[in-house]
């Protein structure tokens, strides 16, 4: 006998939590826990001579929630499908619609942007049908990765080693990260100098930059120029302060957040992997209990999208918001529209709090830490973007003798703004610069000159921010897709963490070689920004599916066929240890594992005994005498240092031990990272040496 109740699907059970509660007693709310149907694990799943036609099986290990879902369905009053709102969201909605026989063009496809009650409740009353334009976007996109993943990943087997993949942009994400190694390892040093010059005004002292000769710009590239420069400067002559310049310069707010921007600036302020952000980001959006009074509410708004804009709703709030806390002459006085990136979707605003109204400040005692910072962190941003624009008064002073010019450059925050309630990093570090009140025509004298040499540095290395921005700037996947290509090369060993920035390992150098040589499409950015734009064109209806696949797919199939018959087997040599089997004697070699290097015994596989590569740092154990201090790495890639006798001897220090001791309780002394550079400190006191920079 059917219920009276309308079932409603979402992805996860806290969803469901928080959605069943706005909806009351005639709705019940379940999960499918994701994805309840795709492509077989165990073969390709696409029939290439039938229009690539997908064969979609239920997953293994969802057979009890397929049948739960079955059960609730057959016995509710009306189903609804509230997956999450994007082309994923609207693919798990059709599977799940097919599994239970329900009408693709009926109208029980509900979504919103945000899991607060009056938006869900406002979701319901206008449901509609699941746009297969979305599906078949990201069926499309589902079905071109299978067929580039399990076509080259044979072949890796075969010719290189077992476990290996390849993909589209994990591919292009690898092919960054080497040629910005190559462009490392290229780099030719410039010297270059600079000279800092005290001066005095009154009793007033600044500081001024060497900037040219005969009022043009001059770059000092030996120490013979600078030395030349220095010659021609008069120490005992007064300097002319040959022309003032002032200036109000307004420095404007950051748009609110996107994907991209979120994962970028949450790895640099919080030290968040891209992965964690998207973690935490979805249990802030699917909801978090806030108590009796409020219950489960979702905190933020849909944590996928690459658009800045925001609606007039949340606008109108933000501005009553910041009128009542920080007063009118914060708050913005026209609505912000900020430009989005060139190629955007713009399907979802951008990412913000439910309500400005709960600040983080309300939420701290609730939230777990790693919630409250990220929370913190685009409340923050959002609060900002709707405020006023910091106000600065800047100076620009040239001073001149004998021709010489220095240039002295200050800056004073005359309104704070939105720098009131954020900071992005790049900012956070700048501070104030004031120079005394000077006017053309006044004389000051130098009181000191600082010639310096430098050398022109290479490029950094990639962090998983930049790396990030590097995908987004080249339009090379979506905002779902970073955290997960992140993650994939770096579990393939292709890539290894150095501190925050990645290095490319023998083996990521191996895979990419042979598909830049073989399969040049796939790492071709302009290639794969040009299939991220097809399957736009997919979801707004102006594309058909299998027309894009085999367009791309078509070409792809030459090379496959190619690469089959004129790759040759890659020896990756093992090298020699130089140390001796302890178990059968024989000598041991150095081999390459999924997860990087290993030392291992030579006649394997009749004696396998392997250890791990350990890096001594020179220092002996301060616990037990005997052994040495080792480099080790965590489960999280962070290193310690530890015992070479372990587990006979624990000892373990996140800090690295220098080998002398504390000289008031001679306690083991550690290097430890500060701002600036290193410090020697006594973890066992307040004992502290110099920064070492």
């Amino acid at each position: 006998m059917p219920s009276s109740k309308n079932l409603v699907i979402v992805e996860s059970p806290s969803k469901a939590k928080t959605i069943e509660k706005y909806l009351g007693r005639n709705y019940h709310v379940i999960a499918s826990l994701g994805h309840v149907r795709d492509l077989p694990k165990s073969q390709m799943g696409v029939d290439i001579d039938h229009d690539y036609q997908p064969k979609y099986i239920s997953i293994r290990g969802k057979g009890p929630v397929i049948k739960d879902l079955k059960k609730e369905a057959k016995k509710a009053k009306r189903v609804y499908l509230a997956a999450d709102p994007d082309r994923e969201g609207e693919a798990i909605a059709w599977h799940v619609s097919h599994l239970l026989g329900l009408d693709v063009e009926g109208k029980n496809r509900v979504v919103f942007n945000e899991i607060t009650k009056d938006t869900v409740k406002q979701a319901f009353k206008s449901p509609r049908s699941i746009d297969m334009n979305l599906v078949d976007a990201q069926q499309a996109r589902r079905i071109l990765d299978r067929l580039v993943g399990y076509s080259i990943s044979p072949i890796l087997w075969a010719k290189v080693k077992k476990g290996l993949s390849a993909g589209r942009v994990q591919s292009i994400a690898l092919k960054l990260v080497i040629e910005r190694e190559n462009s490392i390892k290229k780099f030719v040093p410039e010297e270059y100098w600079t000279i800092e010059s005290v001066f005095k005004h009154n009793r007033n002292k600044f500081s001024a930059n060497f900037y040219g000769l005969n009022h043009k710009k001059l770059a000092l590239k030996n120490n013979d120029k600078v030395q030349e420069i220095l010659g021609q400067i008069d120490k005992n002559a007064d300097f002319d302060v040959e022309k003032v310049t002032k200036k109000e310069r307004k420095r404007f707010p950051a748009a609110p957040f996107t994907t991209s921007s979120l994962q970028q600036e949450a790895n640099r302020k919080l030290n968040f992997k891209t992965r964690k952000t998207m973690m935490i980001a979805q249990q802030l959006y699917e909801g978090i209990n806030l108590g009796r009074k409020e219950g489960t509410v979702g905190l933020i708004t849909y944590m996928r999208t690459d658009s800045k804009r925001i609606s007039k709703v949340a606008q109108t709030e933000a501005s009553k918001f910041i009128h009542e806390e920080y007063g009118e002459p914060f708050a913005a006085v026209k609505m912000r529209k900020d430009k989005n990136q060139e190629g955007a979707q713009d399907a979802h605003e951008a990412i913000r709090p439910s309500s400005i109204y709960r600040t983080p400040k309300s939420l701290k005692e609730i939230l777990t830490r790693d919630q409250y910072r990220l929370y913190d962190l685009i409340w923050s941003r959002f609060a900002a973007s709707q405020m006023t624009p910091a106000v600065f008064d800047t100076m620009a002073v040239d001073i001149t003798q004998n021709k010489v010019m220095f240039r002295a450059n200050g800056s004073k925050m005359k309104f704070e703004g939105y720098r009131k309630v954020y900071q992005s990093t790049s900012e956070s570090s700048k501070k104030d610069n004031i120079l005394p009140d000077l006017n053309e025509g006044d004389k000051v004298k130098l009181q000191s000159n600082d010639p310096a040499q430098h050398f022109t540095q290479p490029p950094a290395r990639y962090t998983e921010a930049s790396l990030v921005k590097a995908l987004e700037e080249n339009g090379v996947g979506r905002p779902s897709t970073y955290a997960p290509t992140i993650d994939t090369i770096q579990r393939r060993y292709y890539v290894k963490l150095n501190g925050k920035s990645f290095e490319p390992t023998e083996l990521g150098g191996i895979v990419d070689n042979l598909i830049q040589e073989y399969f040049p499409d796939i790492v071709n950015v302009d290639f794969t920004a040009n299939l991220e734009d097809e399957l736009d064109h997919i979801e707004d209806g102006k594309e058909d599916w299998v027309q894009v696949v085999d367009r791309y797919y078509k070409p792809f199939e030459k090379e496959l066929k190619s690469a089959e018959d004129t790759i040759e087997k890659v020896q990756i040599k093992d090298e020699p240890a130089g140390i001796d089997c302890d178990i059968c004697g024989a000598p041991m070699v150095i081999k390459l594992g999924r997860y990087g290097k290993f030392y291992a015994c030579s006649r394997f596989p009749d004696c396998r005994n392997t250890k791990p590569i350990v890096k001594e740092i020179g220092v002996t154990c301060p616990k037990c005498q005997k052994g040495q201090v080792i480099e080790r790495k965590s489960k999280k890639n962070r290193i310690f240092y530890g015992c070479s006798r372990y587990p006979e001897c624990d000892f373990v220090s996140w800090d690295k031990p220098i080998g002398r001791n504390c000289p008031k309780d001679q306690h083991y002394l550690v290097e430890k990272k500060v701002k600036g550079g290193r410090q020697v400190v006594c973890p066992n006191g307040d004992y502290k040496e110099d920064v070492q920079k």
